[in-house]
């Protein structure tokens, strides 16, 4: 069962059933140049302006293009990279503000694991001095004997045989070493898990063993899940709820099945059409979005929406000058575009998505019998 920690320094404001709660969330990293004086020239603005909760229990994916700040969301929020503005409230307390002990001690609560576990764990440590190392910083370590029953019952929860502590993580598999990763996270008792690709270097068959591993051990623990991916079939196969970021921003939210079933944001639809299909009947006639031109610069990004440069529905002016809000278009579902909202509030007249229908001898063509929403009235609704 989670528990509040024993001691807090903001009074709580938050809704008890959510856990983390991010708000107009910034981090920008300066770009320098100069040898002696080492000046400012710009920034990168790998997130900028991101806000989402994420529920006690459930488990929130996060996905988006190589480069969009995914990963950067998930550090800033365990405070592992500095914010340039905004909040983060963890179970009622704001870290924001928060360094030195104090924060230390909250970290407790907050545990990550890597993308790459071999790079992620030390290769001078044996998984039993890796995982004592955590219990030791948080006055956990009870004693040899008692420790020792602990670092068991983690490995065995993760799958992995009491023997495995005296050995270092390269004697073990990509799929062993993440497991070890996992059960060192677990180790320190936390609340919030940010798992930052953690597939993403594993074979397919080892991917659905640590998938169902992190589904057992949410259920057994009680644990509440940050997943950042780029596979969206991983995503939609563990996540309760997902995010879509795009350049720094938070672009759509929803939950896995209506996303899935209906996005609303061009980039979103763009997104899933480019995923592959098993079955060759409907490869050849799922819907089938190219974008064009190149991800914009971080460092540089558009001015308005910033999708507006690779959108197929771009609307000029709008599109080019305003920056749409990430608001609630159907319950439970947001997104931040003009013609989703728009639509919805009966500003504009209603227009047809026509998606391209591929066939076999590659000559698209358009076809208004997909299974489906097809128009942007019919994902919306009347």
């Amino acid at each position: 069962m989670i528990t509040a920690p024993a001691t807090s320094t903001t009074e709580s404001t938050v809704d008890s059933e959510v856990l983390v709660e991010v708000n107009d969330l910034k981090v920008h990293f300066p770009i320098k140049r100069g040898i002696i004086l080492d000046r400012t020239i710009g920034y990168v603005y790998a997130v900028d302006g991101v806000d989402l909760t994420i529920r006690r229990g459930e488990t929130y994916g996060l996905v988006g293009e190589s480069g969009c700040g995914k990963s950067t969301l998930g550090r800033a929020m365990l405070k592992l990279v500095p914010l340039s503005d905004g909040h983060v409230v963890f179970d009622g307390t704001d870290l924001s503000t928060m360094k030195g002990e104090p924060l230390r001690r909250m970290r407790r609560r907050m545990q990550m694991v890597f993308q790459d576990p071999l790079s992620s764990l030390d290769p001078r440590q044996s998984v039993e001095s890796l995982l004592v190392e955590g219990l030791r910083a948080h006055g956990l370590d009870r004693g040899r004997e008692a420790t020792g029953r602990r670092l068991r019952d983690l490995l065995s929860a993760v799958g992995l045989p009491s023997s495995a502590l005296r050995k270092y993580p390269h004697e073990f598999s990509g799929g062993q070493r993440q497991r070890i990763g996992i059960a060192r996270a677990l180790a320190v008792e936390p609340d919030l898990v940010v798992a930052d690709e953690p597939v993403s270097a594993l074979d397919v068959s080892v991917q659905a063993q640590v998938i169902n591993l992190l589904e057992d051990l949410q259920e057994e623990f009680g644990l509440t899940y940050l997943v950042i991916a780029h596979d969206l079939a991983v995503v939609r196969h563990i996540a309760d709820r997902i995010g879509v970021m795009y350049l720094g921003g938070l672009v759509e939210e929803a939950a896995s099945d209506d996303l899935y079933a209906a996005p609303l944001h061009p980039y979103t639809r763009a997104l899933l059409s480019a995923v592959p299909v098993p079955d060759p009947v409907l490869e050849d006639r799922r819907e089938r979005i190219l974008l064009t031109g190149d991800l914009p610069s971080p460092a540089a990004p558009p001015p308005g929406c910033r999708f507006h440069t690779r959108c197929p529905w771009r609307q000029p002016t709008r599109c080019d000058t305003e920056r749409p809000v990430l608001r609630e278009v159907l319950p439970g579902h947001r997104a931040a575009c003009h013609w989703a909202e728009d639509i919805r509030a009966g500003r504009i007249k209603p227009h047809e998505v026509r998606p391209e229908l591929v066939e076999e001898e590659g000559v698209p063509t358009v076809d208004e019998s997909l299974a489906g929403p097809t128009s942007v009235t019919e994902a919306l609704g009347p």
